[in-house]
């Protein structure tokens, strides 16, 4: 039994283990790929690169070679700021209101919030412009955030709710109990508490608020041209190593922000719970 009991636990490590590493394959071959190519001292992207250098890193941060894509980049880091700043607001209300309310319009509330997450992307973005522009509005950097924000909210409500359903209510009656107003033991005793899981919902949203493309897609103009817009338009016109440079630093600097996260608020643990 116990060689049985042994061959099974083994077998079973194996099987595991191996999916382990095909998943991790497949998700940082890519990765390694792109960072690889962005140092190629080529005119296009080809890999394995025939030769290494620095020079499209240099064009990306020239003011005058690369003046589209750091216009888009501003758009782009206004937008993910801004919407992540309302859904703070937003998410952080509504987790509140419907954390441990057991009443049915509390769950429905909730399924309402979550549904951006589970529409299609290219369907929420298109149904976002029909629905501007009947109300009367034109595509704008305006209407870009307010698109973010929907989509970007749930990130918030999820880990905000998360934080919420660990925290003791035996703390807010006792800061009631000493005559303490609901809004003294929001600022001073809920907020503090729950910020770690507000600011790993925060970046989760800001950075799927840079990387969206549906949203941006529908609702922006040449004008409030957005980062992942303008990647794509380039790789379909020329494949400007560029496009590289430009993925390399966003590895990097979500790479950084991610562990600035782990160690401040513990981001892996936020999105378990």
């Amino acid at each position: 039994m116990g060689r049985r009991r042994s061959f099974a636990d083994l077998s079973y490590a194996l099987v595991i283990g191996s999916l382990a590493a095909l998943a991790l394959l497949i998700i940082v071959a890519p990765v390694v790929i792109v960072l690889t190519t962005s140092f190629t001292e080529g005119r296009s992207l080809k890999f394995p690169p025939t030769g290494f250098s620095l020079q499209w890193y240099e064009a990306l941060f020239d003011p005058s070679k690369s003046r589209q894509i750091h216009r888009a980049v501003q758009n782009s880091l206004e937008v993910a700021a801004w919407s992540t700043g309302f859904g703070i607001l937003f998410g952080s209300m509504a987790s509140l209101g419907i954390a441990r309310n057991r009443h049915r319009l509390a769950r429905i509330a909730d399924g309402l919030f979550l549904s951006p997450l589970v529409l299609p992307g290219l369907t929420f973005g298109l149904a976002a412009l029909m629905y501007f522009t009947l109300i009367g509005f034109r595509p704008s950097l305006n209407l870009i955030i307010a698109g973010h924000m929907i989509v970007t909210v749930p990130f918030i409500l999820r880990t905000t709710s998360a934080s919420l359903s660990q925290l003791d209510p035996a703390l807010n009656d006792s800061s009631q109990s000493l005559g303490a107003s609901w809004f003294y033991t929001l600022r001073r005793v809920t907020l503090p508490l729950i910020a770690p899981g507000i600011f790993a919902g925060a970046f989760l949203a800001f950075m799927a608020s840079i990387d969206n493309v549906p949203v941006s897609l529908f609702l922006s103009t040449a004008r409030t041209d957005m980062l992942p817009i303008r990647m794509w338009g380039m790789m379909e016109s020329t494949l400007d190593p560029r496009i590289a440079a430009v993925s390399g630093v966003l590895i990097a600097a979500a790479f950084l922000l991610m562990l600035v996260m782990e160690w401040t608020v513990g981001l892996t643990r936020r999105m378990r719970d």
